[in-house]
C-alpha cells in the first residue's frame, strides 16, 4: 500500500476512548479504529490515538469470544476528547452508582460521550441522555423507547445532540470515523481512507437507517411510495393499532389498491405485515427489557397478555417468558427468531 505521507498538513491529536462491556460487538470497535489507523499512516504522524477501558479495568471478551485487554478502568480514564460505549443492549454497570457518575463527571469536564449500537442502553441508564435525541438501531428501537421514554430515539445513522454522539451500528461508526478524519485532515484524506477499505459511499450521518422488509430482499426505502408510507404509519402506531382503511386514506390510495401493492411488494397483506411488525416489536421488548408481558402486550396494542402469548408462540415457537429465559437454543439449534421466519405462514392463522 502506498502511503502519501504529509500531504494533508498538521492536525491536533484526537484522543478517543472505548468503554467495552462484556459481549460488546467487535465490529463496532474495528470499524472505529481501522480507518483512524489508516489515517495516521496517510498523515505520517499520530493524528488519532485510542485506548480501551472497561468498568473494572479487567480484560473483556467481545460477542465473538475474542478477548480484549483493557488499558484502564473507567475510573482511571483521563485526557480523552471523547469516550464511546460499546455493548449489547442488555449491558448494565456493575456499580450502578460510580459508573454512571463517572460518565457524568467526564461530560461536565468537556469529554464528548458517545455510544455505538447497543451501547446506547448503558449510556441512557447513566442518565446523560435524558431529554436528548439519540440514534438507536432499528432492531432495538421498540425496546429502547419502552425502557427510556424520556429519550427521543431517531431513525438516523448518527445523531449529535450537543456533546453526545450516538451511532446506530458498526458501518455507521466507520462513517463517523471518516468524518473525524475529514475534519482533521480534509476531504482528500477522508476519501483516500474510504477507498483503502473499499467503502463505496461516504454517507452523511443524518441519512436514515436501512430497515429490511420481512420476507423480502429489499429494504423499506425501496418500497413503492404508498407501501413505504403505510409501513411508516404502522411503525409509529404499535400501541394503538390503526385501521387499514385509515392507513390507505393517509397513504393516498384506496384500501383495495393498498392490498394489491402490499402483496406485490412483500407477499403479505397490510394486516399480516402489521401483525408481524407488532410481534417483532414485542420480541425486542421481551429480549432487551424487563418489562412484564402485560406491559409489552399493551405497548404493542394487544388487549391482554394471554392473546399476545398465544400469537407469539405461534410465530416464534416459544412463549415470551420462555424466549426471555433463553434468547437462543443450545449450540447447533435454531434461534427462535429463525423459527419465526421459517413459520411465517402461522401469522396468517392469527
Amino acid at each position: 500500500m502506498t502511503i502519501h505521507s504529509n500531504n494533508f498538513g498538521p492536525a491536533p491529536r484526537t484522543r478517543i476512548g472505548f468503554l467495552l462491556f462484556p459481549g460488546f460487538p467487535m465490529a463496532c470497535l474495528t470499524s472505529a479504529i481501522e480507518p483512524l489507523r489508516a489515517a495516521n499512516e496517510i498523515a505520517g504522524c499520530q493524528v488519532f490515538s485510542w485506548s480501551l477501558a472497561t468498568e473494572t479495568g479487567e480484560d473483556t471478551a467481545a460477542s465473538a469470544g475474542v478477548l480484549f485487554p483493557a488499558d484502564a478502568s473507567l475510573a482511571e480514564t483521563e485526557g480523552l476528547d471523547c469516550l464511546f460505549l460499546l455493548s449489547g443492549p442488555e449491558a448494565e454497570f456493575a456499580d450502578p452508582v460510580s459508573g454512571p457518575g463517572r460518565l457524568r463527571y467526564l461530560a461536565r469536564h468537556g469529554v464528548t460521550l458517545g455510544a455505538v449500537s447497543g451501547g446506547v442502553f448503558p449510556l441512557a441508564r447513566s442518565g446523560v441522555l435524558a431529554g436528548r435525541r439519540c440514534a438507536v438501531h432499528w432492531c432495538y428501537r421498540s425496546a429502547f423507547e419502552a425502557a427510556f421514554p424520556n429519550c427521543t430515539a431517531v431513525d438516523r445513522l448518527i445523531v449529535r445532540d450537543g456533546c453526545l454522539h450516538t451511532v446506530s451500528g458498526a458501518t455507521a461508526m466507520f462513517d463517523l470515523s471518516l468524518e473525524l478524519i475529514g475534519c482533521a485532515l480534509g476531504a482528500d484524506a477522508m476519501n483516500e481512507v474510504a477507498c483503502l477499505f473499499q467503502h463505496p459511499v461516504i454517507r452523511n450521518g443524518s441519512a436514515r437507517q436501512k430497515v429490511p422488509v420481512l420476507q423480502s430482499d429489499r429494504t423499506v426505502d425501496q418500497m413503492p411510495p404508498a407501501v413505504k408510507e403505510a409501513m411508516s404509519i404502522f411503525s409509529e402506531n404499535f400501541g394503538t393499532p390503526v385501521c387499514i382503511r385509515d392507513v390507505a386514506r393517509m397513504a393516498g390510495i384506496s384500501p383495495r389498491q393498498l392490498e394489491r401493492s402490499f402483496r406485490a411488494a412483500t407477499g403479505l397483506s397490510p394486516g399480516e405485515y402489521y401483525r408481524c411488525q407488532r410481534l417483532e416489536a414485542a420480541r425486542q421488548m421481551v429480549l432487551y427489557s424487563w418489562e412484564p408481558v402485560s406491559g409489552i402486550a399493551n405497548a404493542v396494542g394487544y388487549a391482554s397478555s394471554s392473546t399476545l402469548t398465544l400469537h407469539y408462540r405461534k410465530f416464534y415457537g416459544v412463549t415470551p417468558v420462555q424466549d426471555r429465559k433463553r434468547a437462543f437454543l443450545p449450540a447447533g439449534g435454531m434461534t427462535s427468531r429463525q423459527k419465526g421466519s421459517d413459520t411465517l405462514t402461522e401469522i396468517r392463522k392469527i
